[in-house]
């Protein structure tokens, strides 16, 4: 019985051998690979290619239509200063009801849009990046620092648009300085 179950365990087929490939078959082998990889490659390389030129195209578009939003925004405006000329009635309560609309209007659109006053106190420091110092006035204030907002200033998403012009305090002139130049 062991020689029947040492049949049964060996292949049928003794005779068949595996046989191992030539070094033809192994170089077209290789070609062949290498073809893929080169293949895959250029694919990557067009793909990347293209992702650029889309990018490229996707930001000109941005940039071209990036103040359309606002520009829209700002019609509103343009029909409410217009509507104000055209006003021949002469009312004073009137026109200055259109002017407080359109204020209202164009603070909107400045929300809208990110644009935001520079916050500017008497008495504050000046902020070299936010504030521009236009002159200097004697005052009882601490020298350096904000008297009087000549002009507003903004921000768009925290980049300057235009600095808030101020006046700032200067040190009072002693009177030691006063009686020296007598």
């Amino acid at each position: 019985m062991s020689e029947t179950t040492q049949n049964t365990e060996t292949p049928e087929n003794e005779n068949e051998t595996v046989s191992e490939p030539t070094v033809e078959e192994l170089q077209a082998r290789i070609a062949e690979l290498e073809a893929m990889v080169n293949e895959e490659q250029l694919r990557g390389l067009a793909n990347e290619q293209n992702l650029r030129r889309r990018f490229a195209e996707e930001l000109k578009k941005a940039q071209k239509y990036a103040a359309a939003d606002f520009a829209a925004e700002m019609l509103v405006v343009k029909d409410y200063l217009e509507m104000a000329l055209l006003d021949t009635s002469g009312n004073f309560e009137m026109l200055q009801t259109g002017v407080s609309m359109t204020l209202n209007e164009l603070q909107k659109a400045f929300d809208n849009t990110g644009i935001q006053e520079i916050p500017t106190q008497a008495g504050d420091k000046p902020d070299p990046h936010r504030h521009q110092e236009m002159q200097a006035v004697e005052s009882e204030q601490e020298a350096g620092t904000i008297v009087a907002l000549l002009k507003k200033g903004y921000t768009m998403n925290e980049r300057v648009l235009r600095p808030a012009m101020v006046t700032v305090a200067k040190a009072a002139e002693t009177a030691e300085a006063d009686n020296g130049a007598d």
